[in-house]
Parts: structure tokens; C-alpha cells; sequence
């Protein structure tokens, strides 16, 4: 079996979205023919925490760790002490409306003295590391996955001491990110990260991108060849029936579900005015409305809920296991998917949008109606992306929804999802893995 090398920050214990695409790769990589060696931090900074995806790891997998110094934690302790609330310092300490003189004092610092992340200061200790390591353990490919950015920094260096080919997975964009902007930082640091990106582009053997749009943007700045390998959702998580009771019924909620990371920027201001309008107007609709949301949630986003008169019909469950957060998407009326009110939103494709599409439940999402995930949603026939401002659309959705809702008859067609299958997507990165290999 051959052995691939993959530097991620993210790996469970810790939970959230940046975990499971690595863990899943790494879950059918044996069936393959490639051996996952997993190299991660042994206290990173944990935001969740979920100890069920440990039974996704194949026995097959060899980890490393080794510790991190970082400053986060005490930017956290400085912040609360500060006054500010958890959800400010945990759920959007990045691009958080209405920063205070501190957090933007924070960021100033964050953004010019830790380049390229706050997770800068494990480079070189881990090169070190892993130059002697592989020594003694060889691989025959190296994978970087990023964000944090800095892992890619860690993947350059080590492909140069050790001339193996190397694969930049990028989970996200890098200067084009939507927070790029936001990190206060001065023109030199700037012409720094771009040098950086355009470095890690360049001599890499190959570049992932998750979305089209990055692919393209990518490929334009690199003559490195850029694939494009999406995020995805397992089969095995998913039950191969659908759930019958979410097509509705007379007499059964109507339950509108969002979950994983919900921040203030990407608040749906208006879908709650059309919601708590169509409360006031129908009696049966407020009795059997509610609003679950699944994962960690800016308080801003419960706050307009609550402001909108719709606080009864608030059901906020918090951070839950991967596993319970499916079960309760399945068995959803209507699933949410707001985007950040960032016009580089428009290329990302979050990773819940696949676990959404396999729930085989309508989805409404809120953003760019131009971009990548409206791509997606049009392709599949499971949804539709209308603007943040667009009030008759998003009224025009809810209330076919709602009828269709009282008959038992809210479904979506079907589709062939099975691109997105991580049994299929790790198939393919294999054979990027045999291709780097052989160049």
C-alpha cells in the first residue's frame, strides 16, 4: 500500500465542517490502494468537539502529532475579560459587524504579526519534524489541506528538503477569501500573502480547489494544473429511504432547519419578517412553525429572530454530534442555507450544501443567485438561491412550501448525486495521487 503524508489542523476529537473532508478521504484512501498518515496538532484550538467521528478513522491510518504554540487562546481570554460575549469571540471574531477598538486592535495584530494565520509558528518546528520523521517512515506523496494557510506553508517546505510530490487541497481560497479583507492588515503584508499564494500555486504539483469558481480563479493565476475534487456527503450516513414523515401532513410542524456555523453576516433578516408575517396572517402556520438551528449560532441571528416575534418558534439546539445534526436534516420540512453577505461568497461552496442535497429536502438558499451553489441547486432541481433582499421570491417560496406542506406532498425530485458520493470523490483523488506520483 502506498503512503500518503496529509498535514491537517483539523481532526477529531474537533469537530465542524473543516474535519470531515480529510476524515472521510482518509476513511476510504486503504480501499485505494493508499495508507493515510495523518499529521495534526496535539492541542489545537477547538471551537466543537465531536468525539463520533474518531469511528470514521480506518485502522489503516498512522497518526502524528506533535504540540502547537499559538496565540488564540490568549486573544479569547483578552477578549472575554474584555467584556465581550462568546459568540463574538467564537462564532465570527473575524469579519464581526460593529467591532469594538479591541477586536479591531486584535485583528490588526493578527492580521501583520502571525502570517499567514495565527497557526504560523508550528511551520518550522513541524518541517523539522516531519524532514526526520520521513527519514525514518517514507511516503510517496505529501497532501497539505488549508485553511489555516499556513499547512500549505508547512507542505512547500517539506516537498523541498524532501523532492516529493506534493498536492495544495484548498478548502477555501486564500487572498480571495471572504475575511481577507477584513484582517486589517498593511500593503506590505498584503504584497506577502499574495507572494505566498502564488508560491504554494506554483510549485506545487497539483492544486485542489472545492467550488468551479475557485478552480477558474486558480487556474488563471498558476500554470500548475488545478482539479476540481467538491466537498461531498457519505452514504453511510445517510439512510438509503428517505424520511416519509418530513413530506408533511395535515396536523405536523413545519420545521425549518439550519445547520453548523450560522454567523451575523450571514443573517436572513428578511426570511424572518416574511416568516413572522405569514405568523400574524395564518394561525395554523405560527402554531406549527419551528425554526431548529443546529451548530454554533451568532447571537445576533436569535436576537433578530427574537426581534421579529418569532422567538416561540425558536428551537436552538446548539452544537450537536455530525450524526444528530443528519438526523435532524432529514427529517426537516425545509432546509436554510444563507450565505455571507460577501460578494466573494459568491464562489463557495459550503460543505453542508452536499449533506443538504442528500437529505433529499427542499433547499432555500440565500445569497448570490449567480453563484456556485446556485449552480449546484439548479443542476440537482433541490432548490433554489434567492437574493437577501428579494421579499416576494423568498414569500413566494415559503408559502408553496407551506401548502405543500399541509398535503404531505413537500419533496424534491430526484437526482443523481452520486458525483458527490466521498466514495466516488475519494476515487478520484486517488488517481490525482497516481498521477502526481508518475509526473
Amino acid at each position: 500500500m502506498k503512503r500518503v503524508l496529509i498535514i491537517s489542523y483539523y481532526w477529531p476529537p474537533t469537530g465542524g465542517s473543516g474535519v470531515q473532508r480529510w476524515v472521510k478521504f482518509a476513511k476510504y484512501l486503504p480501499s485505494e490502494g493508499w495508507q493515510p498518515v495523518i499529521y495534526t496538532p496535539e492541542n489545537p484550538e477547538q471551537l466543537a468537539v465531536d468525539t463520533t467521528l474518531e469511528a470514521e478513522i480506518p485502522q489503516e491510518a498512522e497518526i502524528i502529532k506533535t504540540r502547537i504554540t499559538e496565540p488564540y487562546e490568549l486573544y479569547k481570554k483578552f477578549l472575554r475579560r474584555s467584556g465581550h460575549s462568546k459568540e463574538a469571540v467564537e462564532v465570527n471574531p473575524v469579519n464581526a459587524q460593529n467591532k469594538s477598538f479591541v477586536q479591531k486592535a486584535a485583528m490588526w495584530v493578527r492580521g501583520n504579526f502571525f502570517r499567514p494565520d495565527p497557526r504560523c509558528l508550528w511551520i518550522r518546528p513541524s518541517v523539522r519534524f516531519l524532514e526526520k520523521y520521513l527519514k525514518e517512515h517514507p511516503v510517496d506523496l505529501i497532501v497539505s489541506t488549508g485553511p489555516p494557510q499556513s499547512m500549505h506553508l508547512i507542505g512547500m517546505k517539506l516537498a523541498r528538503k524532501t523532492g516529493l510530490p506534493w498536492i495544495a487541497d484548498f478548502r477555501d481560497p486564500w487572498t480571495r477569501i471572504f475575511y481577507f479583507k477584513h484582517l486589517c492588515m498593511t500593503s506590505a503584508t498584503e504584497r506577502w500573502h499574495k507572494k505566498m499564494e502564488k508560491k504554494v500555486l506554483d510549485e506545487a504539483t497539483a492544486v485542489v480547489a472545492v467550488s468551479p469558481l475557485v478552480q477558474q480563479e486558480f487556474q488563471s493565476m498558476t500554470q500548475t494544473p488545478v482539479e476540481l475534487i467538491t466537498n461531498g456527503f457519505d452514504e453511510c450516513d445517510f439512510s438509503a429511504e428517505r424520511c416519509v414523515e418530513a413530506a408533511g401532513g395535515e396536523g405536523t410542524d413545519f420545521v425549518i432547519t439550519h445547520t453548523g456555523l450560522f454567523a451575523a453576516d450571514g443573517n436572513p433578516e428578511t426570511l424572518w419578517d416574511v416568516l413572522a408575517e405569514k405568523c400574524r396572517k395564518d394561525i395554523e402556520f405560527h402554531r406549527r412553525l419551528k425554526i431548529k438551528l443546529i451548530g454554533k449560532t451568532d447571537e445576533q441571528i436569535t436576537a433578530s429572530i427574537d426581534k421579529a416575534g418569532l422567538k416561540e418558534n425558536l428551537v436552538d439546539m446548539g452544537y450537536q454530534p455530525h450524526s444528530t445534526a443528519v438526523e435532524e436534516q432529514r427529517k426537516a420540512s425545509l432546509l436554510i442555507l444563507p450565505l455571507r453577505k460577501e460578494p466573494e461568497y459568491k464562489a463557495v461552496l459550503p460543505g453542508k450544501l452536499f449533506e443538504y442535497l442528500a437529505s433529499w429536502r427542499p433547499v432555500l438558499g440565500i445569497g448570490q443567485t449567480d453563484g456556485a451553489m446556485s449552480m449546484i441547486l439548479n443542476n440537482t432541481k433541490t432548490g433554489f438561491v434567492l437574493d437577501w433582499e428579494d421579499r416576494a421570491s423568498i414569500k413566494r417560496f415559503i408559502d408553496y412550501c407551506w401548502e405543500k406542506h399541509k398535503k404531505g406532498e413537500l419533496t424534491v425530485d430526484d437526482a443523481d448525486l452520486s458525483q458527490f458520493t466521498r466514495r466516488n470523490l475519494t476515487h478520484r483523488m486517488a488517481e490525482l495521487f497516481e498521477k502526481s506520483t508518475k509526473s
